[in-house]
């Protein structure tokens, strides 16, 4: 079983592929390493060289798991077993995993009370949803003079929404913009 180059791990991460590489065998050159076997014994302190020769009595390879300790971890086991539980336990973790969006609301200081009615239903859905939203009001031309008429909306926006959510950030300006996040409040 014994073979003599790098074995990469292969994960992929949402349309590329993170590789991990482990040192396996012979690659493992440290004077001293501690040696765990396939069922989780510790052999205890060893050469690496000693260690490669259990590891081939047994059939199985020898894999530095902790190369950063002192002195590095190496275990006794089938690399391409190790290999597969690996990545399986990445692909499930990554399952598990829920990725909030920041969602984002473009509003003028001149909207009508209509359209504004109907963002805040927007960004109420986003929220409810379980993503953060940004709102953001959008200057132009000699508007950017009446910057506190933006804060005032991004004010009144929040107490449209009423206790639905907090806010992250509160108002302030950003280039031509007065920008405030909103996050979806924590339900206990």
């Amino acid at each position: 079983m014994g073979c003599s180059f790098l074995r990469p791990i292969y994960f992929f991460h949402g349309g590329e592929f993170a590789i991990k590489e482990f040192q396996i065998n012979e690659q493992i050159r440290d004077k001293e390493i501690r040696v765990i076997d396939e069922n989780g014994v510790m052999l205890g302190l060893m050469s690496a060289r000693e260690a490669q020769a259990i590891a081939d009595e047994r059939e199985l390879d020898l894999v530095k798991v902790s190369p950063d300790a002192k002195p590095p971890v190496c275990k006794i086991l089938d690399y391409g077993k190790f290999r597969y539980e690996q990545a399986r336990r990445e692909k499930e973790s990554k399952k598990n995993q829920k990725v909030t969006e920041i969602k984002e609301v473009r509003t003028s200081v001149r909207v009508q009370d209509h359209d504004l009615q109907v963002k805040v239903k927007s960004i109420s859905k986003f929220l409810e949803d379980g993503n953060k939203v940004k709102v953001s009001v959008r200057f132009r031309g000699r508007e950017l003079s009446y910057t506190e008429t933006g804060k005032t909306l991004l004010l009144k926006i929040k107490d449209m929404l009423g206790e639905d959510c907090v806010v992250e950030k509160p108002p302030k300006m950003e280039g031509r913009s007065y920008v405030m996040y909103l996050a979806p409040k924590k339900q206990s």
